[in-house]
């Protein structure tokens, strides 16, 4: 199981450093044509959102590899290790749950009502940017399923 976390933790590393990087060409893109051609590229401006959107949604998502979600240490660094372990959990189960509900479910019903939309200068469908959605509550999926079976072996000092 940390063989799978490695792997999709380093493919979503690439991923989200690679839309960031995308953004940064297309935004000097942007500005390039703006002040020296005097043409502004519609296009451009357009995609850098959409890559933004992906790039902060896998981001999130490798937040959740590391457990690094929202959460109130001070309740439980407060309890002993039992409770400490089933609140632990408990924030994975909630992360869980709104991953598959919001983002899985939800990301897929949204996608698949954009697909007949199209974007105004891309002329995409507006689905295809939105496949983020289940795509990134899928890898909290795993990754909060992965973080529930790490925090079930802790030694009891550790959690």
């Amino acid at each position: 199981m940390k063989q799978l976390r490695t792997i999709l933790t380093a493919l979503l590393n690439i991923l989200a450093g690679g839309s960031f990087l995308v953004m940064v060409a297309l935004t000097c893109w942007q500005v390039f044509t703006r002040y020296v051609l005097g043409n502004p590229s519609s296009w451009s401006e357009e995609l850098v959102s959409y890559m933004f959107a992906w790039m902060s949604l896998l981001g999130a998502s490798i937040v959740t590899s590391e457990r690094g979600h929202m959460n109130i240490p001070i309740l439980v660094e407060r309890t002993g290790p039992g409770a400490q372990k089933f609140l632990l959990c408990l924030g994975e189960v909630t992360a869980f749950l709104f991953s598959a509900i919001i983002l899985a479910y939800g990301g897929i019903r949204i996608a698949n009502l954009a697909m007949g939309q199209m974007t105004s200068s891309l002329g995409v469908p507006i689905g295809i940017f939105y496949i983020v959605l289940p795509l990134c509550g899928i890898l909290n999926m795993i990754y909060t399923s992965l973080n529930i079976v790490d925090i079930l072996k802790e030694k009891e000092g550790a959690a």
